[in-house]
């Protein structure tokens, strides 16, 4: 039985579950970071939307998705609600498990941010860039207000992920893959960058002598 796709209802998933994990991250990352219940939230909320808000305001899609949508903002905040209640035992987590659902949440909002620029009749080259800054934004919006330095800045090629995926993504569009098919070898190819760069500690070359 053929399966019609719809183009929202695939971004819609893509986004919310890329939402939810970053909100998670985010608010563990104000838990660490000492802030009370409304600056855990205010981070979660940022660290979820603020890549896809970004996106949506470069590309024209005015207003954002997640200002009009009550599903992005009810996601995140969830998140930031489970967090509090359950950080004793969240705080167990082993690192690298927060470290794959970072890789994860990358990876689908790279993908899913590059394929909402292509249907916004953005030019590919540029399509890859949105993907990129849909992945890295809501982090570094984190980082900047943690008053660190943004991770997409020293972490093991982190943003080179996020720009491979969404490449991914518009290669898969121009050869008329489906857009599904794409968008889930776009993901793959992110997170498999993403987690082989934390594995073998790989970073981009530096200016020689600094």
């Amino acid at each position: 039985m053929h399966i019609k796709y719809d183009p929202v209802r695939l971004l819609l998933v893509f986004d919310l579950l890329a939402t939810s994990v970053f909100a998670l991250e985010g608010a563990l990352a104000a838990v660490q970071g000492r802030l009370d219940l409304l600056g855990l939230m205010v981070l979660a909320f940022a660290t979820a939307l603020g890549g896809g808000i970004l996106r949506d305001l470069l590309i024209g899609a005015i207003p954002p998705n997640s200002i009009r949508d009550w599903r992005y903002a009810a996601t995140a905040l969830t998140a930031a609600v489970i967090v509090f209640l359950a950080y004793t035992h969240l705080s167990r987590v082993p690192s690298i498990l927060i470290l794959t659902l970072d890789a994860a949440g990358l990876s689908l909002f790279a993908v899913a941010g590059a394929a909402k620029a292509l249907q916004y009749g953005i030019h590919p080259l540029l399509a890859v860039l949105m993907g990129g800054i849909t992945g890295v934004g809501g982090g570094t919006i984190r980082d900047v207000l943690l008053a660190r330095v943004p991770t997409v800045l020293r972490s093991d090629v982190y943003a080179t992920a996020a720009l491979l995926g969404a490449a991914v993504v518009v290669a898969g569009w121009k050869l008329n893959v489906r857009p599904v098919w794409a968008m889930s070898l776009g993901g793959v190819a992110c997170f498999a960058l993403r987690m082989a760069a934390v594995w073998r500690h790989w970073n981009l070359p530096t200016v020689v002598g600094r």
